[in-house]
């Protein structure tokens, strides 16, 4: 088998909390196999099987992460299923996790080059649990990676993986249709459109939030509109934020994450 260049860091995302010893056990197996990678913990505290919430913070993790860093994220309901254990390897970094849309965002972010279905027993421990993957299939998986195994050898390549409604924006004509995909303590509400999709925009965007229609001015400060005043902004995560200066906005507008919004070219 080849070897590729070994990573040096393997970052952990899952919905375990730190109660339990489920994030020292991954530790464990992947110090087992490679005890000189280093392990950082992006969050255990992605609400309870929210898929939609792990892959926002990856996404916004991932960015600032050397180059060729193991990103392994275990928010995973469908643990035990078929849903299929992947390896992504995007234009950065390596995303290791189940195929349910949580690694998606932020491996689409980078640009995906392949994917591959593990599947090489070789790279798991002997005995595999149907209740915790990220044990016994995902972290020795990302060990093995860090050590320089190509992820060719983890298993077959795939072509077609989960691609949840959260990591898309649909385009139909002037239109371009995405949703919430985290409000942030602030009230801030964070929608799925990045920077690309709204370069074309000058001073205003024209949004639609459930029912309401909005022209909101885009700026580069949330103070260069007055006090409790809406505005859209491109947060620090490269993502389009609909806000009110000193205020909440998630609250005043009604609006969850989730809820669809709509982005006009025109005003």
């Amino acid at each position: 088998m080849g070897k590729r260049p070994k990573a040096s860091i393997i970052t952990l995302t899952t919905d375990f909390g730190l109660a339990d010893p489920y994030v020292a056990e991954m530790k464990a197996v992947i110090l087992g196999i490679n005890p000189n990678v280093e392990i950082v913990d992006i969050t255990h505290q992605v609400e309870k099987f929210n898929v939609r919430n792990g892959a926002f913070i990856i996404a916004a993790a991932a960015p600032y992460f050397p180059k060729g860093t193991i990103h392994v994220a275990v928010v995973d309901p469908g643990v035990g299923t078929k849903r299929k254990p992947i390896l992504i390897e995007a234009e950065k970094d390596f995303f290791i996790g189940p195929d349910n849309g949580v690694l998606v965002l932020a491996a689409k972010n980078q640009g995906i080059r392949r994917v591959y279905e593990i599947a090489n027993r070789r790279f798991m421990l002997h005995r595999i649990s149907s209740t915790f993957h990220g044990r016994d299939v995902f972290a020795p998986a990302a060990a093995f990676l860090s050590t320089g195994v190509k992820p060719s050898d983890f298993g077959p390549e795939i072509r077609e993986i989960v691609m949840p409604r959260f990591a898309e924006v649909v385009e139909k004509g002037k239109r371009l249709i995405g949703e919430v995909i985290h409000v942030d303590s602030f009230g801030n509400i964070i929608t799925n459109f990045t920077a690309e999709h709204v370069e074309s925009f000058k001073d205003y965007v024209r949004v639609r939030l459930g029912n309401k229609l909005l022209k909101l001015k885009l700026c580069k400060a949330y103070a260069e509109v007055k006090t409790q005043k809406p505005l859209a902004i491109i947060g620090s995560h490269d993502f389009l934020e609909i806000s009110i200066n000193v205020g909440n906005a998630a609250q005043f507008f009604g609006v969850k994450v989730g809820d669809p919004v709509t982005l006009y070219r025109s005003l």
